[in-house]
């Protein structure tokens, strides 16, 4: 399981930085990303970044606000989120797999998932 940390509450225009431990799972996927659940809201990806490439790919809601990352040495992963909006208000995933870049958005394609960590945005 990945393990995630960073959430919280912030007003409007602030910024938090999500991190996630992905050690166990580091050599055997090809992405890893963010999702995010609102509730009544189906999870959808928020961004994703290549392990082959570090290519990176946004959702256009979060495209030029929010940066993934990954640090090689402490296998962890990251979501800097700036610029937060009250529509940011949801629980947020990691998840990693091994899939086709095409796909990275889809969450059913990833096989591992952290229990998510709650960000609010107040306005």
């Amino acid at each position: 399981q990945l393990v995630e940390s960073g959430g919280g509450s912030v007003q409007a225009g602030g910024s938090l930085r999500l991190s996630c431990e992905v050690s166990a799972y580091w050599h055997n996927t090809n992405y890893m990303a963010w999702f995010r659940q609102a509730p009544g809201t189906e999870r959808e990806g928020v961004a994703a970044i290549s392990s082959i490439s570090d290519r990176t790919f946004y959702a256009a809601s979060v495209k030029g606000r929010f940066t993934i990352s990954r640090d090689k040495a402490k296998r962890t992963l990251y979501l800097d989120m700036n610029g937060l909006r009250p529509e940011d208000t949801a629980m947020y995933y990691c998840a990693a797999g091994r899939l086709y870049e095409g796909l990275w958005s889809t969450p059913r394609v990833y096989d591992y998932w952290g229990q998510g960590t709650q960000v609010t945005v107040s306005s």
